[in-house]
């Protein structure tokens, strides 16, 4: 087990590094882009983001607001709720998407395409798609 979380951690902090080099956004940051991007009308409640982006609702909080500031989302208002309110995906937060996926999509097939051969990656993407199928299932997630 212990394989796994430095796996996770390694890999994590090298893709951050260069996210953050390349284009001074954090993964999650670029989590928060692709999540807003495959949303309809680009809109997300903060509070579901929160839970897809695996943050507290104040880390959230806090990282919507730095990319508030830089133009990348904008807050929405429930209509039904002011209590509620949501992420939303600018034109530039799209732009800056479609900047920094194709980079960060190579970036990652590099790590692992210097570890693991075609084979292995197969293995690799079916044995952690059943642990996403598992967690996805489980109650509260």
């Amino acid at each position: 087990m212990g394989q796994l979380i430095g796996a996770h951690s390694a890999l994590t902090q090298e893709l951050s590094a260069q996210l953050v080099e390349q284009h001074g956004l954090t993964m999650s940051e670029v989590e928060v882009l692709l999540l807003l991007s495959r949303a309809p009308e680009h809109s997300m409640r903060r509070i579901d983001l929160s839970r897809d982006v695996r943050l507290s609702p104040s880390g959230v909080t806090r990282m919507l607001d730095r990319m508030e500031a830089t133009g990348l989302v904008e807050k929405g208002a429930c209509k039904q709720d002011a209590r509620v309110s949501y992420a939303v995906l600018t034109e530039a937060g799209m732009s800056k998407l479609q900047e920094v996926w194709p980079d960060h999509v190579a970036a990652i097939e590099r790590l692992l395409g210097e570890r693991f051969d075609a084979r292995e990656l197969n293995e690799l993407k079916e044995l952690l798609n059943r642990v996403a199928d598992q967690v996805e299932c489980e109650p509260g997630s």
